[in-house]
């Protein structure tokens, strides 16, 4: 009896031998396993919060300069993400919108022109208000002071086609402060009202702050007073047909952002 017990005994042994040893290699594989699975799971939900892709941003003539730098920093900060804007005044950007042209986000420079087309985008936010400034030749050379000296005759001045969101401001004040200008042209958007003042084809011409300071030293800006202002207010908004639903959320909420608002305080535009 003793002489079949030993080898059983000694078989017994080695099972729990090889059990005791296997037992921490067991567990040192199944960690290595959660690691890589939350390592992996990890990446994969970084990935999907910055969604990439080829976002078109349909953007008011007067962001032209700023969203060109917020794009830079935009697309640096999101990897893979690229952003191409088509800039015009924003009764353009909303009739390409109702026409059905390709893009994802549209963001334009009051909210009248947005509403006409809420049907077709998310919820809107806005993004940033401006104000108007009368721009001047370099040195103001025929001393424009304030609105009324706009109703000088002598005086070439360019306004921003009524249809316009610069036009309408425009108007408004100058409605409001019961002054007549007649204007030498109505431009289609706010950027082709500067450009007159700049290459001298018109002596002043209502245009908003931040384009006064994009010009740089070429123009000279006139304040009016908030009294005799009006508020420009950009929302942003993205597009109901865009392809790229999520990655165009996205960057309407960036530009919110305390990035985003960075750059858009930086260049002279203000809080919402």
């Amino acid at each position: 009896m003793s002489l079949t017990r030993t080898p059983t005994r000694r078989r017994t042994a080695a099972a729990v031998l090889t059990a005791a040893l296997l037992v921490p290699l067991a567990a040192c594989s199944s960690n290595d396993d959660t690691k890589k699975d939350t390592a992996g799971s990890t990446a994969s939900g970084s990935a999907g919060a910055a969604p990439k892709a080829d976002l078109t941003v349909l953007a008011a003539a007067s962001l032209t300069d700023v969203f060109k730098t917020a794009g830079a920093a935009y697309e640096k900060s999101h990897p893979g993400t690229k952003l191409t804007f088509s800039f015009a005044g924003s009764q353009e950007l909303v009739a390409q919108v109702s026409q059905g042209s390709p893009a994802d986000v549209l963001v334009t420079a009051d909210t009248k022109s947005m509403d006409k087309v809420k049907a077709d985008t998310g919820t809107p936010t806005v993004i940033a208000k401006n104000r108007l400034v009368i721009a001047t030749g370099k040195g103001n050379p025929f001393k424009v002071d304030e609105l009324k000296d706009l109703a000088d005759t002598k005086l070439k001045v360019v306004l921003a086609a009524p249809e316009v969101p610069a036009g309408k401001y425009s108007k408004k004040i100058l409605d409001a402060q019961k002054i007549t200008v007649k204007p030498v042209s109505q431009e289609p958007n706010v950027r082709a009202v500067l450009s007159k003042v700049e290459l001298g084809e018109a002596d002043a011409g209502l245009v908003y702050k931040t384009d006064a300071e994009s010009a740089g030293d070429k123009v000279d800006a006139v304040e009016i007073p908030d009294a005799q202002n009006a508020v420009a207010q950009y929302p942003a908004a993205p597009l109901k047909d865009s392809k790229n639903a999520e990655a165009a959320a996205a960057f309407v909420t960036w530009l919110s952002s305390p990035e985003g608002q960075k750059i858009l305080r930086d260049a002279g535009f203000q809080k919402p």
